[in-house]
């Protein structure tokens, strides 16, 4: 049974919850699962800085895969061969297209025992990333990517715009810390953003999911679709908060993997 819980702001916010179970550990033998962190487009590893520095305070062993960001398929099985060689239980953490990454990567790996998606999409079998922002097209990620970079085998690379890429991507961090993220992103191939997905995990696997009322990327109505259609254990939206929100409240994004990590 769920509860659906009011958030008051200057931003009106819904918040969806259950009460997390509380656990020092997990109940596998005793041990804490490992988290695995797989970031999205237009970022990287390091964006998960403030959340490992947490999660390592409290005794979790965190890996923080390198996403490729050439396809669905092909990055969920780079992330599952990752999974499969791990003995011990693991949350899967995705930011924005690392959602649909872990979803893909989870199908069949027995030893994944919850989701976390951080401003991060949670597609059906049959959508992408593109097909869900048509169905709530008031994100702007599109009106500021840059021209996309022609790569030898014909895909194409899409980055922000670097000019835009602070008021697009992550608005609520300092101006020079965003210049520094716009020079830095990894960009994605244009066909991974309309890749449909071929399977899925959250109808199966709990999930939780937190995101920024002000995410221009991922629209936090289409957040609170894919929260509620995947039954989520918990969802919360972090009121005036951007797109990189484990980067600006990287404890309230810590705090929800460790519910997960610790529910039974």
């Amino acid at each position: 049974m769920h509860r659906w819980m009011a958030a008051a702001s200057i931003f009106t916010a819904m918040t969806f919850s259950t009460a997390a179970l509380a656990a020092t550990q997990d109940g596998n033998n005793g041990t804490k699962p490992t988290i695995i962190l797989v970031h999205g487009a237009f970022a990287g590893s390091s964006s998960w800085n403030g959340v490992i520095k947490d999660l390592s305070r409290d005794g979790y062993r965190v890996i923080a895969a390198a996403n490729p960001l050439r396809s669905v398929k092909g990055d969920a099985e780079y992330v599952a061969r990752l999974v499969a060689s791990i003995s011990g239980p693991v949350v899967l953490v995705g930011h924005s297209y690392g959602g649909e990454v872990i979803s893909v990567a989870a199908v069949g790996q027995r030893n994944v025992k919850a989701l976390v998606f951080v401003a991060g999409h949670a597609p059906d079998v049959g959508e992408s990333a593109g097909s869900l922002g048509d169905k709530f097209p008031t994100g702007t990620l599109g009106q500021t990517l840059a021209p996309p970079v022609e790569l030898a085998d014909g895909s194409k690379d899409v980055y922000i715009d670097q000019a835009r890429y602070w008021k697009q991507f992550a608005a609520d961090v300092s101006k020079d810390d965003a210049l520094n993220m716009a020079v830095t992103q990894r960009p994605i191939t244009q066909s991974a953003l309309a890749e449909p997905a071929e399977s899925q995990s959250w109808k199966t696997t709990p999930s939780w999911f937190v995101w920024g009322s002000l995410d221009r990327n991922i629209p936090a109505a289409l957040h609170a679709f894919m929260a509620k259609r995947a039954n989520a254990k918990e969802a919360i939206e972090i009121p005036g908060a951007s797109h990189v929100v484990m980067i600006t409240h990287p404890k309230a994004v810590a705090d929800l993997i460790e519910r997960a990590a610790e529910a039974r």
